[in-house]
């Protein structure tokens, strides 16, 4: 042969060279890989840090702490009959506007909440008996106060701030009513429960619809449809309905739903039928892969101790198979999740200041909530961005954390 033999001696130089090279290039492999992987978590680690930063101090709130000398103030209420009427009538907004500023000057209306008169209404509502008596009560204060009390505000502000505190009389701590209110218009009062039962139902809704279509059509394609034309037109449908934009989704879901069928707009049942469109792609064709990897032989031996075909598929192959049906039911859920888009397209951006009570009222969700706030002009609204953010991060980890916690227990069984 003509051709020149490459060098097999593991001792000569030439061939310790090809060694040291290929060793060279599988360090530098080594190398760019693992840049890569630190490059991504640097940038992982900033957008945490940055919403984390930014959001807990969406999970606190300012007060003042305002004397209120109910039997010198103009309430004309009585304790044994306080109702929601009689609070109503009470002007509490401009008793309060007063009594503030008797106690903190000119400038109180600048320095507490809108909204702070609902403080007093719910401590009246919750000891009706203070109306006899003097009573401190911790009242929200303005956003410009409470910007400059967390981080920085103007300097005006700053100066109310530094003279509330040597007066003993701001406080800053932790904001329930941010995990149990609802939107508003004032960033000291809003909450995230509205969104967040919005997106359970909106979420319980998608599931119950594209779950078990999902798995039952990859069922069929799999395991009863005849190889032909019409299913390989099915499966080529399913590969490109996957691969849609989401708000083609929420185009669909206004002209059928809204528009031919007149649905409730604005609702979870409206928002879950959208998003169970544009998820059970995913979960058609995780499944067929699932159902794909299942092992001929489970089926035949199955079939050899005599199960009938149907208790092959449902008591062998589906079992096997779920855990990969899982995984593609975490992925299509988690994308549906943070849509927003063709949530958008049927509505569900309205102001939402009560909870729904069901999946036929009005609601709306985290991601659009999060949309809503992030376009207000009060910079109150920002750090609340970033905390509803933060709890959309949390409700995602949750949901995925189950998911997977449901998926590692049907691998145990097998």
């Amino acid at each position: 042969m003509s051709a020149e033999r490459l060098p097999t001696d593991w001792k000569s130089d030439a061939m310790r060279k090809r060694i040291a090279r290929r060793y060279a290039a599988e360090r530098r492999f080594k190398a760019a890989g693992m840049a890569a992987v630190l490059l991504s978590a640097a940038f992982l680690a900033f957008l945490l840090f940055t919403m984390v930063g930014n959001g807990m101090r969406g999970f606190t709130r300012t007060e003042i702490a305002l004397k209120v000398d109910f039997p010198a103030s103009p309430l004309l209420l009585d304790p044994a009959n306080i109702t929601d009427e009689a609070l109503a009538n009470a002007n509490l907004p401009m008793v309060t506007s007063t009594v503030a500023q008797k106690a903190l000057g000119k400038d109180a209306d600048a320095m507490i909440s809108p909204s702070a008169w609902t403080s007093i209404r719910d401590a009246i509502k919750a000891d009706p008996k203070i109306l006899a008596r003097t009573e401190t009560i911790d009242i929200p204060a303005a956003t410009a106060i409470d910007l400059a009390a967390k981080s920085k505000g103007s300097p005006e502000a700053e100066a109310q701030v530094a003279r509330l505190r040597q007066a003993g009389l701001l406080a800053t701590g932790i904001n329930w009513g941010f995990l149990t209110a609802s939107d508003g218009t004032d960033p000291t009062q809003v909450g995230i429960w509205g969104a967040f039962k919005g997106s359970l139902l909106t979420m319980l809704v998608t599931l119950v619809l594209s779950f078990p279509i999902g798995v039952a059509t990859a069922l069929y394609l799999e395991e009863y449809a005849r190889k032909s034309w019409w299913t390989d037109i099915i499966e080529v449908s399913i590969n490109n309905l996957a691969a849609v934009p989401s708000i083609i989704f929420g185009l669909l879901g206004l002209s059928i739903f809204l528009n031919l069928l007149h649905l409730p707009r604005s609702a979870a049942l409206v928002g879950g039928m959208t998003l169970a469109l544009m998820t059970m792609p995913v979960i058609v064709i995780a499944g067929r892969n699932a159902i794909k990897s299942v092992p001929p032989s489970i089926r035949d031996a199955a079939l050899g101790i005599g199960a009938s075909p149907v208790q092959v598929v449902f008591q062998h192959v589906l079992p096997l198979a779920l855990p990969g049906i899982l995984t593609g039911t975490i992925i299509g859920m988690a994308r549906a999740l943070g849509e927003t888009a063709p949530l958008l397209m049927i509505g569900m951006r309205a102001f939402i200041a009560t909870p729904p009570g069901g999946i036929v009222d009005p609601a709306t969700v985290l991601p659009v909530q999060i949309f809503l706030w992030s376009d207000e002009v009060s910079k109150g609204f920002v750090e609340k961005t970033s905390a509803a953010i933060i709890v959309l991060l949390a409700f995602l980890l949750a949901m995925n954390g189950l998911a997977i916690y449901l998926r590692n227990k049907f691998e145990k069984r097998w």
